[in-house]
């Protein structure tokens, strides 16, 4: 029964903060092309909140993440006054490389498919 609790919370957890940083100003975060928040995971005391983290252009993922734990104070106001909880959770900032790890096993499960299908053109005696 808590961890439905819990995955609610992290549901808006991970919607109002979504929509914080469309609005949010910090250079860091809003000239980058596309920050999205992949998952999000609290504690069940609620006192800490994991926020991961994709960015687009990979190369300005660290430039992002201290973007985004400056300005962690405001966005974690702006949450407890969204959610209207108890105790607003810490938010802490984790780079999220699941995408990319996903797309890594996607191209070698291709490429295990084209050894495949080349093997099979071939007879043998």
């Amino acid at each position: 029964m808590a961890s439905n609790r819990i995955g609610r919370i992290n549901e808006e957890i991970q919607r109002e903060l979504a929509d914080q940083l469309r609005r949010l100003k910090d250079p860091r975060v809003s000239q980058v092309g596309m920050v999205s928040i992949t998952r999000v995971d609290t504690t069940g005391d609620l006192r800490y909140a994991r926020i991961y983290i994709s960015v687009l252009d990979k190369s300005q993922e660290k430039e992002v993440l201290k973007g985004l734990k400056s300005a962690g104070g405001f966005l974690r106001r702006e949450l407890g006054r969204a959610l209207q909880l108890r105790y607003t959770p810490e938010l802490q900032f984790i780079a999220d490389d699941s995408i990319q790890h996903g797309a890594h096993i996607l191209e070698m499960l291709r490429q295990v498919e084209r050894d495949g299908a080349a093997r099979g053109g071939e007879t043998e005696d």
